[in-house]
């Protein structure tokens, strides 16, 4: 019964972003894809956007920034986002072949241009509280910063699709409407790929929360989580965004030395394994949820991942803020609780129904003998050049070094702009590919992190080609997998 219930008010939310199935909708084609547009009531119009196509090259995992010139017809409120990705000819792919890993509307004037929406591949639905709206100015300048990461050796093309109700400024709906803008709140401080690794073992009783648990998480810089208020405002609402692993984002403020929780967004997934994959959805605050902010508050944010059994790399903590300009009501945290249960965004999306983890056809490389003695094995193609567990014969074998004697990884993809890893999984490390396996689980923990080259501060490349084992490998065989492109599996032995 409870479960109906939820359907049944996801399917109702559903509703709210969508249009009646009467309504008329025009289609503007434009150099950067098309712009659909369906007159609702009040002067309401929603808005569906398809932005592209944008070719994704053999297992791409790049962050690009573009102009974004499809745009809202004048001025006026935006009052809902709803993001998504499609094939050209509009079918959503399955998450584990490609998905968004994130995209990012900086929005403002060219000097003065701020996070205001994003999307991960959770997808967060978001809609203001009634009265409550983005102002759009025709003289606003948007860029979307994305990462569509491809997790096949296919080249695609794709577009990335949004869906807005715009409010057009003379219309009676914006009779009265606030404004607010996004105060963007991630743990690593806004930069372009604000990461951070819940390792295997970390934290308390199976959990780590990053900063809070994390020894020297900045080093000698400042916290990086925190935003100092500089105006008195309104918090009409937050949702969390967070990788595979992630448990609950946490939103605190503090005032005059004392600190209290405002917000918990919690993944609820849907992944039948658990918290281990894409199949999820945040909770965001409810519509009626305000908080009064003063100018000088500090707000923070953490992240807690699941650190039981697996390691989390690349993984991130965000909650944007949607924050009046000037006081709108709103309780204060201090005298009243405001960290109430939050609401889900959406069901299970059909996108996340490949799970992986069935019997597979690859080989255990535990019983596999030996393969020849090398210090090096290359990475080219797609494949490991020895011990790749997909080829057959001689070249399937796993490599074998001494003990304390190093094994080193080599790129030669990075060429091409492709990134792979070499990341420890529990063997036999053979079960079908999915959202949900592999996982970075191997009982003695290592990570190559993405052998690649790009701009600093701007990819999740390594910066380097190359990558050596750890030479504290007791003897054994090791299995292993590549975090961007899962369908590479591997083995390697150190034996006396």
């Amino acid at each position: 019964m409870r479960r109906a219930l939820i359907l049944s008010l996801l399917a109702l939310a559903g509703l709210a972003l969508a249009p009646a199935a009467h309504a008329r909708s025009t289609t503007v084609r434009t150099s950067q894809g098309t712009i659909t547009t369906t007159r609702l009531a009040n002067g309401v119009r929603h808005m569906k956007f398809r932005w592209g196509p944008v070719r994704i090259a053999p297992g791409q995992n790049t962050i690009s920034i573009a102009d974004n010139n499809l745009l809202p017809p004048g001025p006026g409120w935006i009052t809902s986002f709803k993001p998504d990705l499609t094939y050209v000819d509009g079918t959503v792919p399955r998450v584990d072949v490609i998905h968004l890993h994130h995209a990012v509307w900086l929005v403002g004037s060219r000097g003065d241009l701020r996070p205001t929406w994003a999307a991960g591949e959770e997808k967060t639905a978001i809609r203001e509280p009634k009265g409550f709206g983005w102002r759009y100015r025709k003289n606003d300048k948007w860029l979307l910063n994305h990462m569509i990461h491809n997790l096949t050796a296919a080249a695609t093309r794709v577009y990335i699709t949004w869906e807005m109700d715009f409010v057009p400024l003379g219309a009676r709906a914006a009779h009265g409407m606030r404004e607010v803008k996004t105060q963007w709140l991630d743990v690593e401080g806004g930069t372009a790929y604000p990461v951070f690794d819940a390792i295997q073992g970390t934290g308390r009783n199976g959990r780590v929360t990053f900063p809070d648990d994390v020894p020297d998480a900045y080093g000698s810089s400042l916290p990086r989580n925190q935003w100092v208020a500089d105006h008195d405002g309104t918090l009409v609402g937050t949702a969390g965004h967070l990788h595979p692993g992630g448990l609950w984002t946490d939103l605190k403020v503090t005032r005059a030395g004392r600190t209290v929780e405002v917000f918990r967004s919690r993944a609820h997934y849907y992944e039948p394994a658990g918290a281990v994959s894409w199949d999820v959805s945040m909770t965001a605050t409810p519509p009626n949820w305000r908080v009064a902010i003063k100018k000088g508050d500090v707000l923070s944010v953490s992240g807690t991942y699941d650190s039981r059994t697996t390691s989390w790399y690349e993984s991130m903590a965000i909650m944007p803020l949607a924050m009046t300009l000037a006081p709108a009501g709103g309780v204060d945290p201090f005298t009243r609780n405001t960290a109430v249960k939050g609401v889900l965004t959406h069901g299970h999306l059909p996108e996340n129904d490949h799970h992986g983890g069935s019997p597979g056809t690859l080989p255990d490389a535990t019983k596999l003998p030996d393969g020849p003695r090398s210090p090096t094995v290359d990475i080219a193609g797609f494949a490991y050049a020895q011990g790749d567990l997909t080829a057959s014969g001689a070249l399937g074998r796993p490599p074998v070094v001494s003990p304390g004697q190093p094994l080193t990884f080599v790129n030669d993809d990075a060429v091409q702009n492709v990134f792979h890893t070499i990341t420890a999984c529990r063997a036999p490390c053979t079960a079908t590919t999915g959202i949900a396996y592999p996982l970075a689980n191997g009982p003695t923990v290592f990570d190559s992190g993405e052998l690649g080259f790009g701009p600093v501060g701007f990819t999740p490349a390594a910066n380097r080609k190359e990558w050596q084992t750890p030479t504290t490998l007791v003897d054994g065989t090791y299995t292993y997998f590549c975090r961007i492109h899962p369908f590479m599996r591997g083995a390697f032995r150190v034996k006396g």
